[in-house]
């Protein structure tokens, strides 16, 4: 599905009136076509000095791929709660379960001039500290250095050094990133470091902290 049909999706009409969605951009593709599929807003609030996240899942259907269409500017502490809440209960449902169905989060491709969508179906998210015994990496708001088990290292050489590194045992990698960084920055982080995935045993582990 093109960008100029999939862009109509990220506008809502409410009470009347249009609401709209601010993407995260990204110049990489991940995924660029998904079928089947049901939308998911989490559009961005202002309440007085208040941030407020507010889910609009209304069109979703139990069976089909899930898309998140998520503002860019909420802060992941404000996002990620709401997305385990989702994932939650697509993984507990049994009477129309797909196990085929995936969830992605969107982006606007700004190269392809498509949508693009990066899929986290088997991200398990956790609020708080990961335990000790594991490769941890921790992401900063609007850093561009990265502590790899203490070790800062540059974000964009981040894949390359993890995996010059020669292991006896293939280490699980625990992802950490600050509660405060916008979506749009975890988006961006996320596509950077995909790679990593591979060390997880497709059961990739993510904190926000």
């Amino acid at each position: 599905m093109k960008y100029c049909s999939l862009i109509a999706l990220l506008f809502l009409f409410s009470c009347g009136n249009k609401e709209d969605i601010l993407l995260p951009k990204s110049d990489v593709t991940i995924v660029s076509d998904v079928v089947d599929h049901s939308p998911i807003y989490i559009f961005f609030r202002a309440k007085g000095k208040d941030t407020l996240a507010e889910v609009n899942r209304k069109n979703s259907i139990i069976s089909t791929n899930w898309i998140l269409n998520i503002d860019k500017r909420l802060p992941l502490r404000l996002v990620i709660p709401e997305v385990m809440k989702l994932q939650e209960k697509k993984r507990n449902e049994v009477a129309h379960k797909n196990e085929l169905a995936e969830n992605y989060y969107s982006y606007a491709d700004s190269i392809g001039k498509n949508m693009g969508f990066l899929p986290f179906t088997k991200v398990y998210y956790t609020i708080g500290e990961p335990a000790g015994g594991y490769m941890i990496i921790r992401f900063k708001k609007r850093n561009d250095l990265v502590l790899v088990d203490g070790k800062e290292i540059q974000k964009k050489e981040l894949v390359s050094y993890v995996y010059s590194i020669t292991h006896v045992v293939q280490p699980r990698i625990f992802l950490v990133f600050d509660k405060n960084m916008s979506y749009e920055e975890y988006i961006q982080t996320k596509i950077l470091v995909r790679k990593l995935d591979s060390f997880n045993n497709n059961v990739p582990e993510e904190f926000i902290y």
